[in-house]
């Protein structure tokens, strides 16, 4: 079975992005040798990458005219993108799904042993945190404190238990940490 994986970079205080879409300053400052080592282990073993609307819009105007190693492998993996909105996806390998967001990815997890990321896509995250489908969750820490901007787990998501499996300390001052979710999720 594949297994679906939460990757996202966070301050300190829990925010993956600034006030506005696509403020990702806390990235740069976290941003190195390693964690590009880990972008390329990622994307190398991920059969699929899923997006929201907004993350997928932004992802495909970067990412289409991107150069190197990353964005290679960026534009040819397949990716899925979930959006009741979008009329099109027209990035490279991008399947449009508009409905049952839980119940397709429960589906593509059975179909193989790959694995599957979910990048930034705070609302589509929280839909399957609520379903219990994230498998392991990859939280960056950036070491930043930036008083305001989106959280990556707003309110309304249910408790999770989780174990965690590893850190990796960087030299950029961040912090990889990696997470599975326990067995019983009811178990608090």
């Amino acid at each position: 079975m594949r297994k679906l994986i939460m990757w996202n970079i966070i301050t300190l205080d829990g925010y993956f992005e600034g006030n506005q879409n696509w403020d990702l300053s806390c990235h740069n400052i976290i941003w190195g040798q390693e964690l590009e080592k880990l972008g390329i282990e990622q994307l190398n073993s991920a059969d699929y990458l899923v997006f929201g609307r907004v993350t997928y819009e932004g992802m495909a105007a970067h990412w289409t005219n991107a150069e190197g190693e990353i964005a290679d492998l960026m534009n040819k993996i397949p990716k899925l993108v979930f959006s009741k909105t979008l009329k099109t996806a027209d990035w490279n390998n991008t399947t449009l799904i508009r409905e049952n967001a839980s119940a397709e990815i429960k589906k593509i997890k059975e179909e193989g042993d790959g694995d599957i990321y979910v990048f930034g896509s705070a609302n589509l995250s929280v839909t399957f945190v609520n379903d219990n489908l994230f498998d392991e969750y990859r939280i960056g820490i950036s070491p930043v404190i930036s008083g305001s901007g989106r959280p990556l787990f707003g309110q309304g998501i249910s408790t999770r238990n989780l174990s965690l499996i590893s850190t990796q300390q960087l030299s950029t001052g961040g912090v990889v940490l990696k997470y599975l979710k326990k067995s019983n999720p009811k178990s608090l």
